[in-house]
């Protein structure tokens, strides 16, 4: 089991998502960049709830990060339901922006890890025309097996950056990955973005202003790639498990109470 976090939170299923609004999230990084302490930052979501509730092992990748902002307008409907409202949705893409934006002000640096090779070194060219005063301190396409990580934490780590985004999968090769590697990484602030550098790099578009503020940017991206139907499938059952547990939605499953069990 985790330590209890150091930033207010409500638990949902054992979980603690972040109560910290954007400029807090971003200062509270602030200070986990002056202290070096490797923080790893998850943008949770209830895809990434229902898979954590149904694989032990990426429930304790999430129980152990050390924050889990409120991505997801999902994750901000189920803390009312709690009882313990989170004061606004914490964007993972709108997160990295407001981080560089810090970087800006305090000469920070950043590393950019995943994505195709073109689409990495395009987000790279971008971010450093926009934040001209962060140093881009290096990147890598996200396409390397178990045989390569090695390599890919010594480059991270000679290269010694303040932030490091990573976009790869987030279920299986992007919070598992950064969970394995931290303290090897030795960088300040990790953090998975997913598809964001696809947007960065204009290669997708993000969701429209309108279907953001209605919570419906899962939709539009449904719409956009009906690929994503299997894994969409998640929110419904998300909804139903929510108002199922009730009172007992900040509780931790069963199932990880017994895994637990097992290893004693």
């Amino acid at each position: 089991m985790s330590q209890k976090p150091d930033y207010p939170a409500v638990p949902i299923f054992g979980l603690p998502f972040s109560k910290m609004n954007m400029a807090e999230t971003v200062e509270y990084l602030a200070r986990a960049v002056e202290a070096r302490r490797p923080t790893q930052v998850i943008t949770g979501n209830p895809i990434m709830v229902m898979a954590a509730l149904e694989r032990p092992d990426y429930y304790r990748v999430m129980e152990q990060a050390e924050l889990i902002v409120p991505d997801g307008a999902g994750i901000v409907w189920a803390s009312r339901i709690a009882g313990n409202p989170v004061p606004e949705r914490v964007a993972g893409f709108d997160l990295l922006h407001e981080l560089m934006r810090e970087g800006e002000r305090r000469r920070w640096s950043a590393y950019l890890l995943g994505a195709r090779q073109e689409v990495v070194e395009e987000v790279a060219r971008r971010l450093q025309e926009r934040y001209p005063l962060v140093r881009i301190a290096g990147w890598r396409n996200g396409y390397f097996g178990p045989e390569d990580d090695a390599g890919v934490v010594a480059a991270i780590r000679e290269a010694a950056p303040d932030l490091l985004f990573v976009a790869r999968d987030a279920l299986t090769t992007q919070e598992p990955w950064i969970a394995r590697y931290k303290h090897e990484l030795g960088v300040p602030v990790m953090m998975g973005v997913g598809g964001s550098f696809d947007v960065i790099a204009g290669r997708t578009k993000r969701a429209p202003v309108f279907f953001q503020k209605l919570g419906l940017e899962w939709l539009y991206r449904l719409l956009r790639q009906p690929s994503r139907a299997g894994r969409m499938a998640a929110l419904p059952r998300f909804v139903l498990k929510v108002l199922r547990a009730g009172r007992k939605l900040g509780e931790r499953p069963a199932s990880v109470r017994e895994t637990e069990m097992k290893k004693i």
